[in-house]
């Protein structure tokens, strides 16, 4: 059964794409811990990150570094962290979340954001200098 992310992938399920490519995807988290939290992840449906082949995981740290520099361009924050946590959804990802101390990388922080405030996080992120 695909996993939440494919469906993501395959647009059976709609998101906030920030950025895309042929391996990688990065949208908005729609309970994000702080505005502009993003989740990264690999088109190939593999559940652990580190089950990934060396090439397919380096390519998705350089995949979201280019998303993280667009967060932090269109986000006030200090730094945007990176979370791997992994047991959400059984598809490997990374989480980018726009942070000004260490304590803001906590999911019990995490809200429901509406689609509005999605769309227009979404928006001002893709149009951000990388």
């Amino acid at each position: 059964m695909p996993s939440l992310f494919t469906k993501i992938i395959n647009e059976e399920i709609p998101c906030h794409k920030i950025m895309e490519d042929e391996s990688y995807l990065a949208f908005l988290d729609i309970r994000p811990i702080n505005p502009g939290h993003t989740l990264v992840i690999t088109k190939k449906e593999i559940d652990y990150i580190f089950d990934l082949d060396d090439e397919l995981l380096s390519g998705l740290i350089t995949f979201a570094k280019k998303a993280a520099k667009k967060i932090r361009n269109s986000v006030e924050c200090r730094r945007v962290g990176i979370m791997v946590a992994g047991l959400e959804v059984p598809h490997a990802h990374v989480h980018l979340v726009p942070i000004v101390s260490v304590f803001d990388l906590n999911f019990a922080r995490a809200q429901a954001a509406s689609n509005d405030e999605l769309a227009k996080m979404a928006e001002k992120i893709r149009n951000a200098a990388a």
